[in-house]
C-alpha cells in the first residue's frame, strides 16, 4: 500500500526555493532603504551589489522554469487566475476550520485549493509589480521623468507591503499551523501522505489515484440485502 503522493516535482521545488532565497536576499538588502541610520550604507555599498544579484536570480529563475516546462506554467497562471463556486464554498468554510472547526465540512479542493491560489495570485501580481518597476529604477534613473520614478518607488513599496503580508501568512499556515504540518517538509521531500492528500486535496488525490473513477462505477447497493 502507498502511504506517499508525490506532490511536487524536483524542478518545482527548486524553483520555490530559489525564489524563497532571493526573495529574502532581496528583503534584507532592500531594507536598508527605510532604516535612516541604514540609507547610506546601501547607496554605493554591497547591499546595493547584493540586492541587484538576487533581482537576477528572482527573475531568472520563473523564467527558466517556464522555458524548460512551458505547459506547467501556464497552467499554474490559468489556475491563479480562474475562480469559480467552488472557491467561494472554500472561503466560507474556511475561518471555521483554520480556528480548530470541523475538517470535514472542507469542501474538497484540487492540487491547489483556494487559499494558495490567493497566496500565489498575490505573490504572482507583486512579483510583477517587483520585476517592472525594479527595472525602471535600475536601467532608467535619469531617463524617466521624475514623476515616473517616484510612482516606480511607491509602486515598488505597495508591493513589499501587500505581498510581505501575504507571506508572512503564507509562513505561518506552511510552518506552524497544525493542520498544515506536512507543507513545509513537501516541500523538501516532494512527497505529503495519503491521508494528508485526502483531507487536503481531496479532488486532486482522486483524479491521480483513479478514485473518481472508481466510485462512479461502483453498483449501487440500493436494494441488496
Amino acid at each position: 500500500m502507498q502511504h506517499q503522493v508525490e506532490r511536487f516535482r524536483a524542478r518545482s521545488r527548486w524553483l520555490h526555493w530559489a525564489i524563497v532565497l532571493s526573495a529574502f536576499a532581496l528583503f534584507v538588502t532592500g531594507i536598508f532603504l527605510y532604516v535612516p541610520e541604514w540609507g547610506v550604507v546601501a547607496q554605493d555599498g554591497w547591499t546595493r551589489l547584493f540586492h541587484r544579484i538576487a533581482a537576477v536570480v528572482f527573475v531568472a529563475a520563473p523564467v527558466l522554469y517556464f522555458l524548460t516546462t512551458p505547459g506547467r506554467a501556464l497552467s499554474f497562471i490559468k489556475t491563479i487566475f480562474t475562480w469559480g463556486k467552488g472557491d467561494l464554498e472554500w472561503a466560507k468554510a474556511a475561518p471555521e476550520y483554520y480556528f480548530g472547526g470541523d475538517e470535514s465540512a472542507m469542501p474538497p479542493q484540487p492540487e491547489m485549493n483556494t487559499g494558495q491560489k490567493l497566496w500565489s495570485l498575490v505573490a504572482f501580481v507583486s512579483a510583477v509589480g517587483f520585476v517592472i518597476t525594479g527595472f525602471i529604477m535600475w536601467f532608467f534613473k535619469g531617463d524617466v521623468s521624475p514623476g515616473v520614478f517616484q510612482a516606480a518607488i511607491v509602486i515598488h513599496d505597495i508591493c513589499l507591503i501587500v505581498g510581505g503580508s501575504m507571506t508572512l501568512v503564507h509562513l505561518y499556515l506552511g510552518s506552524v499551523h497544525p493542520r498544515m504540518t506536512e507543507s513545509l517538509q513537501s516541500m523538501f521531500s516532494g512527497e505529503v501522505s495519503v491521508e494528508y492528500a485526502k483531507s487536503h486535496y481531496g479532488k486532486w488525490y482522486a483524479e491521480i489515484t483513479g478514485e473518481e473513477e472508481a466510485v462512479e462505477e461502483a453498483p449501487s447497493s440500493e436494494g441488496e440485502e
